[in-house]
Parts: structure tokens; C-alpha cells; sequence
């Protein structure tokens, strides 16, 4: 009789325990949905807010110009992207302050990023009155200290970059390089995309936890292409490669909740012969329908000879990155990219819906990381 009432008594707490976690389950989804509908609310007011110019400023991310306090007041850009000069005859004060009076300009706060990767490719932790040693690359971390270590860089360089006020890293680096020889291997994290898989993993839930942006590059993988600094890559790889290998940890850093992608400048041919991934409409597609991002998708750098040296024109280039699916235009040229989006909408080149899709991207994600209130 006493081991009956004892069976009944670990069924009853068991199927409590089932009940309790599955209403709990429920709980979160729900305050999720909830927490989901109000952000989207958020973003319709301010969109609705907003005239076409500072829609269209919202989509550029540009390369910090010499007087941007003034240029801010006036464009309102989505961000800029510091570089070396930035912090090299600066105190972290001054950086700080500068930084403050950018974002006192702006009615939509901005997207102050840096390419922070650690290694060979450092802005701010390259000098030392901002921090006394450089980071490392992933790769030399690891040799260090393993995963542990790679998680703890991670937090490190978030906590650095918030520190002075930025909120975006335009890393980590999700490419796979084959060989030593690769442009890109020295800021590879290995070459095996497995390893890769893990240390985007953890890097994205590290700086997600921290509420630092990140941003996987290049998509759709570097792999063994040369640099598109210095001109036009054209990329061979089948997708079946591309597929099997270099794409999976853009797959993994998306799973983990990365909020932004960059795409290459490298003509991809397996996906279009013609056109660099940036400026791609079937690479973009392919992003947002096979890969299921919706997040926020940038192009690398519109200053680099990978796009200039193919298209010529500042002009064109800005109107076709916009029509082939970018949300942001990491570029050198504000005022000019603007009013080439803008004459394009006026004429019914691109839709003024195609740039709402853009810009709530864009809000939504400043809105996530308490950027923008």
C-alpha cells in the first residue's frame, strides 16, 4: 500500500514539475511576443516620424568625416565608423566627449563602430593611452587559453568598446581561410570551419550578453580570394563548397543571434558572374530566403577598389548596394550617396518602401541594444 501512494506521489510531482515548466515556457514566450510587438510599435512612430532624407541618412554608416559634429546636426547619418586616426592623437576624454556631442546631435542615435578584431586589424587598442596592450587575434587567444579564453576576449573587448562609447564592433571575422598564404588567414580564426563555428558561437552570445553589436564578416566567406582593398576579387568556389564549408559559421552566428552581416566585394560567380556579393541582389536573396537573417545587412567598405575600380561612379554604386539589398552603406561619400538614393526614389528607381524595409531594420536594432530609446 505505501509504495502505491509513493508511485502516485512521484507521478502527481512529476507531472507538476511538467506543468510548472511548461507554463513557464509559456510565460516567456508570451512577455517575448509582447516585448516583440512593442518594439515594432516603437519603430513604426519614429519611421513615421521621419522625412525620406533622414530615412535615406539613417542607411549610411560613414566613415567619420574630419567635422562630423556639424555634418551630424545637419544629415543625421545611421553611424559612423572610426578608424585609426580616430584615436591615435586622442585621449580616451576627449574620445568620449566627441562622441557624446555626436550622439546630443543626433535625433536618432547612432552606430559608432570600430573594426576591433584583435591581431593584425585593431583601431582603438593599438594605442597605448587607450589601452596598454593591442588584442590579440582569435586565433593567438586560443593558443593561449582555449574557449575560456575566448569568451573572456570577447567580454573584455565589449566592456573596452562601450567604455569609450562605441557600441559596435564590425567583427568578429567568420571567413575560413584554406591556406597560410590567404589574404585573409591572418585574421581567420583557423582553417577548419568547425573551429570557426564555435568561436563565432561564442563570441556573438558574449557580446549579445554585453549589448555590444556585432557584425559577422564577409559574407559569404573570404576563403582563398585576394583583396578587394586594392581591386576586383573573382571568387570560383562552387556553392556545394561554399555550402559544405564556409557558409556555416555565417549560419552559426545567425543561430546565436548576430545582428548584422557585411557582405564582401568579391564577384561570387556560383552566385552571380557579373556582380560583387555587395552589390548582388541574388547574394542577398540568398542571405534572407536559404539563410533565414533578418537582421541588419552592411556592405564592407564603399571607398575599396573591389567596387570603385568596377562600377566607377560613387553615385551608381550607392544606388545599386541600395537595390541589390543593403541596409546600411559603410561608405566615405554621405552627401553624395544620399542624393543619388534620393533622385532614385524621386524617378521610381527604388520604391520608398524599399527603404522603410531598411530603415526598420536599422531602428529596430538600435532599439534592441538601447542605442535609440
Amino acid at each position: 500500500m505505501k509504495k502505491s501512494v509513493l508511485s502516485l506521489v512521484s507521478i502527481i510531482l512529476a507531472l507538476v514539475l511538467v506543468l510548472t515548466a511548461n507554463l513557464g515556457i509559456a510565460a516567456t514566450a508570451y512577455a517575448n511576443e509582447q516585448e516583440e510587438k512593442e518594439l515594432d510599435a516603437r519603430v513604426e512612430e519614429i519611421l513615421e516620424s521621419m522625412t525620406l532624407n533622414q530615412k535615406i541618412a539613417q542607411m549610411i554608416l560613414l566613415y567619420v568625416p574630419e567635422k562630423p559634429y556639424a555634418t551630424q546636426k545637419t544629415r543625421q547619418y545611421g553611424g559612423y565608423v572610426l578608424f585609426a586616426n580616430s584615436f591615435e592623437h586622442s585621449t580616451k576624454k576627449e574620445l568620449k566627449d566627441k562622441i557624446k556631442l555626436w550622439q546630443k546631435a543626433s535625433k536618432v542615435k547612432m552606430l559608432i563602430s570600430v573594426d576591433e578584431e584583435g591581431g593584425t586589424v585593431v583601431r582603438a587598442s593599438k594605442y597605448k593611452q587607450f589601452r596598454k596592450y593591442p588584442y590579440m587575434s582569435p586565433r593567438r587567444v586560443y593558443q593561449k587559453g582555449g574557449w575560456k579564453k575566448i569568451k573572456s576576449d570577447a567580454k573584455s573587448k565589449s566592456k573596452f568598446l562601450l567604455s569609450l562609447n562605441i557600441n559596435t564592433n564590425l567583427a568578429p571575422v567568420a571567413d575560413v581561410a584554406y591556406k597560410r598564404s590567404d589574404f585573409i588567414f591572418s585574421r581567420s580564426f583557423c582553417t577548419k570551419y568547425k573551429g570557426v563555428n564555435k568561436f563565432i558561437r561564442l563570441t556573438v552570445k558574449e557580446m549579445n550578453k554585453q549589448n555590444c553589436v556585432s557584425t559577422l564578416k564577409h559574407f559569404p566567406g573570404y576563403g582563398n580570394n585576394k583583396d578587394t582593398h586594392t581591386g576586383v576579387a573573382i571568387d570560383y568556389r562552387s556553392k556545394k563548397t561554399l555550402e559544405n564549408r564556409d557558409l556555416k559559421p555565417f549560419k552559426e552566428g545567425i543561430k546565436a543571434g548576430a545582428p548584422m552581416i557585411m557582405v564582401s566585394h568579391n564577384i561570387v560567380r556560383c552566385f552571380d558572374k557579373k556582380h560583387p556579393a555587395s552589390m548582388s541582389y541574388k547574394v542577398h536573396k540568398y542571405l534572407r530566403e536559404d539563410m533565414n537573417f533578418d537582421g541588419v545587412i552592411v556592405t564592407d567598405g564603399l571607398g575599396m577598389k573591389g567596387v570603385i575600380n568596377k562600377y566607377g561612379s560613387y553615385s551608381e554604386v550607392a544606388v545599386r548596394a541600395v537595390k541589390s539589398g543593403n541596409d546600411m552603406l559603410c561608405t566615405p561619400h554621405g552627401k553624395r550617396s544620399i542624393n543619388a538614393i534620393k533622385k532614385a526614389v524621386k524617378n521610381g528607381e527604388i520604391k520608398e518602401s524599399r527603404i522603410d524595409k531598411s530603415v526598420r531594420r536599422i531602428l529596430k536594432m538600435k532599439l534592441k541594444y538601447g542605442i535609440t530609446e
